[in-house]
């Protein structure tokens, strides 16, 4: 199986933008969906957005529909998130997970998590 390592969060300003990036380990990774879900504290674990192993499709929760944008580089054995127009409601911990289904926004679906990787917006 594919172990996923998140990186990229930090603080910034409600409006601004980061890219979160997703390392996997192993030469499976290009043979996973994969998907991006986050975690606000006392809150369970939300779905993102997720993308196909090939990259052909994506999708999004409507939340953030319009202002994040997932991407792969199968070449790299990476994955993206670009978050624009930032909110403070948009502050969590994000997670990237692979799985063999297209498309789950169920967490138990997914495996391989990293730490995750702390994205604050403030006000």
């Amino acid at each position: 199986q594919v172990q996923l390592v998140e990186s990229g969060g930090g603080l910034v300003q409600a409006g601004g933008s980061l890219r979160l990036s997703c390392a996997a380990s192993g030469r499976t990774f290009s043979v996973y969906h994969l998907g991006w879900f986050r975690q606000a504290p006392g809150k369970e674990r939300e779905f993102v957005t997720a993308i196909t192993r090939n990259g052909d499709r994506t999708y999004y929760t409507d939340s953030v529909k319009g202002r994040f944008t997932i991407a792969r580089d199968n070449a790299k054995n990476t994955l993206y998130l670009q978050m624009n127009s930032l909110k403070p409601e948009d502050t969590a911990v994000y997670y990237c997970g692979a799985t063999t289904v297209f498309v789950t926004t169920t967490p138990g679906n997914y495996f391989g998590w990293g730490q995750g990787t702390q994205v604050t917006v403030s006000s």
